[in-house]
């Protein structure tokens, strides 16, 4: 039986469909939240096994509170997922920088916090989890999200980096990179008008958030089943290292991919002439 420790636990996202699986799999789980009371039937139903607690990922002493009232409740943390984020937009140019610093505060450094908090205990055991919620748009930038694609850049980054350093330990780092999920997470896009500091890009802007709105409830990704992927690559021997979830995310990177392959050996003179030239033969 594993612990799963799990932040952003909004009904109907990917944190609750994590929590429903585990679950269903025989597992404890430990499911985070900024207001928990949303959750409170929810833990009922699932007595000793579920653990709800409040969470504000941004905010470092409730994060350590958090993780110490888990192990003591279960012993260990055995996976981790980290969940919990979402996306401001606006152009690159004209995003507040209250804004900006709001999104890697959520989406990246809160994670930074969190592996802090639980990655002692699993190197003390030896073994043990890491899923980091990334997107697509960590391999392929989205315009009018250039910011929350830059924090998911980093957090590939990051996840490539740190899978390395905790192997020696037993530990599994998964990267996985959905596209657009039928979750709550477009839903706030009408109650957010559009707040950019550069007019010349509200027009584009506009567009974006209609688009937003008008995929609401639409989109082609189904959490359950992203959720199942992302169980059977964690049974693979060796397991991958990143899992894209949805056709569309798929198609996306790998068009991505592949175009970026292209332009670097379309390009491998010009890289491999920036070096010092070779020491002539004695």
């Amino acid at each position: 039986m594993k612990t799963w420790f799990i932040t952003g636990g909004t009904p109907g996202g990917f944190g609750m469909a994590y929590a429903e699986a585990a679950l269903a799999a025989g597992d404890n789980v430990v499911l985070t939240a900024r207001r928990p009371h949303l959750l409170d039937d929810w833990a009922r139903r699932h007595g000793d096994n579920a653990l709800v607690l409040p969470l504000d990922v941004t905010d470092t002493r409730q994060i350590r509170d958090a993780v110490a009232t888990a192990e003591e409740r279960f012993g260990r943390i055995d996976v981790l997922v980290n969940n919990a984020g979402r996306g401001w937009y606006g152009s690159v140019e004209g995003m507040s920088d209250a804004d900006v610093r709001r999104s890697f505060e959520l989406n990246f450094f809160s994670i930074t916090a969190i592996l802090r908090a639980v990655l002692p205990g699993m190197r003390a055991r030896r073994g043990g989890w890491i899923i980091n919620m990334s997107s697509v748009a960590g391999l392929k930038s989205v315009p009018g999200f250039g910011y929350y694609s830059a924090t998911k850049y980093a957090l590939e980054g990051l996840s490539d980096a740190l899978r390395e350093e905790v192997e020696p330990f037993g530990i599994h780092v998964l990267t996985v990179e959905p596209g657009a999920f039928r979750t709550r997470a477009y839903a706030s896009f009408a109650d957010e008008p559009v707040a950019e500091t550069v007019d010349a890009y509200r027009p584009f802007l506009e567009a974006v958030r209609a688009a937003m709105i008008g995929q609401d409830g639409k989109q082609p990704g189904d959490p359950a089943r992203g959720v199942q992927a992302v169980m059977n690559a964690m049974r693979q021997q060796p397991p991958p290292r990143r899992i894209v979830l949805g056709a569309a995310g798929y198609d996306a990177v790998h068009s991505q991919l592949e175009d970026m392959l292209a332009e670097v050996r379309a390009n491998e003179a010009t890289s491999r002439g920036a070096d010092f030239p070779p020491a002539p033969a004695p």
